[in-house]
């Protein structure tokens, strides 16, 4: 048997098992929290209405249904881009229009990235307009809609094309190592996007003012300086224009850090309550979740880019998947791409350990925020926001295990009242 032929089911069996399990899991969820519909679980009795929870509940078994729908889409696009030769076909139509080169490269994944997001295109329609509508959480417009998808697309062309084009240079150019210097350009262009987003970025999209509540503005620059952390300032974005979801968050690197409010957060929330959950912002970076992040990042890239660099001059990588390579010929755009479909398909089977992470980290930042602030106004904040979001307060058990970054409200909520 061939190599090509092992790989082809091997990627086969994984796209059928990682569907299996996806399914099993979502009507677990649909079903543990449909069973749970009818009552407010006892510890969240006195501070949620029954209204509330039966809205949380229909909402997560909407989304979830509506998952099971795209998972099936998603898998089907995946097995024509690759086994059905989709992305082969598209290769050899533009070598015959275009012929070789660059640009044939750099057209190849433009024409990927375009055709892939008008076939998912209906499914990001039907979430935002039918589905979020439904629940009261869209607040955007057809207009805007259209102008956000306008700049992300002209934003993609500008940013992503120079990088695409700088790593597919070094593949061809940088010898048998090309991918330690692609994964340092990939690592540097990072890096300043993060610099940059906050300043330039960001604003295309959502206004940002300056946080003009002196109050609160007192209450959070004191816990900022009391936690040691600085901010270059202290903004409000109009999140309202465009979801009634509620959130916070820090941004940036290095000197242009900045704290973000929600304008609908600052709604929701009072003085207190904001200053806890900024304080369990301000737990991640005290406990350096955000460099461990980084550095997890930089390590997972790093290895993700040897391995590119030797399935991409491996004939059965490109056998496997359906595409029929020239290998005297440049295929950086066709390994880039292939490789980017395949590695989702094996890394699904290990999501739940950094899920496990991620919520170990959010404990972590909670006990921090207790100790900075008061357990109450967190508690409080928390029961608002999973309200205001309409996340469940039952979800299945293993379904958070393998997917939720955060923990239940339930598990939150038991270890801050639990004695220290």
């Amino acid at each position: 048997m061939s190599y090509s032929l092992i790989f082809t089911i091997a990627f086969a069996a994984a796209i059928v098992a990682g569907l299996l399990v996806k399914f099993w899991l979502a009507t677990r969820q649909i079903r543990h929290v449909a069973q749970h519909r009818g009552t407010v679980p006892p510890a969240f009795a006195q501070t949620i209405t029954l209204a509330a929870h039966q809205k949380a509940a229909d909402y997560t078994i909407a989304k979830a249904r509506f998952g099971l729908v795209e998972m099936a889409w998603s898998a089907a696009l995946l097995l024509g881009w690759t086994l059905l030769g989709g992305l082969d076909l598209l290769n050899k139509l533009l070598l015959g229009w275009i012929g070789g080169g660059m640009v044939q490269q750099l057209v190849l994944l433009a024409a990927f990235a375009t055709i892939g997001g008008l076939l998912e295109l209906p499914f990001t329609l039907w979430q935002t307009f039918r589905l979020e509508e439904r629940f009261g959480f869209n607040k955007m417009t057809w207009k805007l809609w259209l102008a956000d998808a306008l700049k992300s697309t002209l934003l993609g062309a500008v940013i992503g094309l120079p990088i695409a084009a700088l790593i597919l240079w070094l593949m061809g150019a940088a010898g048998r190592f090309w991918w330690l210097w692609a994964w340092g350009a990939w690592m540097g262009f990072n890096l300043l996007l993060m610099l940059i987003y906050p300043t330039f970025i960001a604003p295309l999209f959502n206004k940002f003012q300056p946080l003009d509540d002196p109050t609160l503005k007192e209450r959070v620059t004191a816990l900022m300086k009391r936690c040691g952390f600085a901010a270059k300032g202290l903004f409000v974005m109009d999140g309202s224009t465009r979801s009634a979801h509620a959130n916070a968050y820090f941004t940036g690197f290095g000197a242009s850090k900045r704290v973000v409010f929600y304008d609908t957060l600052l709604r929701q929330l009072n003085a207190g309550e904001v200053e806890a959950v900024l304080a369990h912002e301000l737990g991640h970076f005290k406990h350096r979740h955000i460099v461990k992040r980084l550095v997890a990042m930089f390590a997972l890239s790093l290895a993700g880019f040897a391995l590119l660099g030797w399935v991409s001059t491996q004939v059965w990588f490109y056998a496997g998947l359906g595409v029929q390579p020239n290998m005297a010929a440049p295929n950086s755009a066709l390994a880039l791409l292939l490789f980017m479909l395949a590695v989702p398909v094996f890394g699904f089977f290990v999501a739940p350990l950094p899920a496990q992470l991620s919520r170990k980290h959010e404990f972590e930042a909670d006990a921090y925020a207790v100790a900075q602030t008061s357990g109450a106004d967190l508690s409080a904040a928390l029961l608002k926001l999973y309200q205001d979001n309409a996340s469940t307060l039952t979800p299945d058990p293993v379904f958070v295990k393998f997917y939720y970054s955060h923990p239940p409200a339930s598990e939150r909520l038991a270890r801050m009242a639990a004695p220290a």
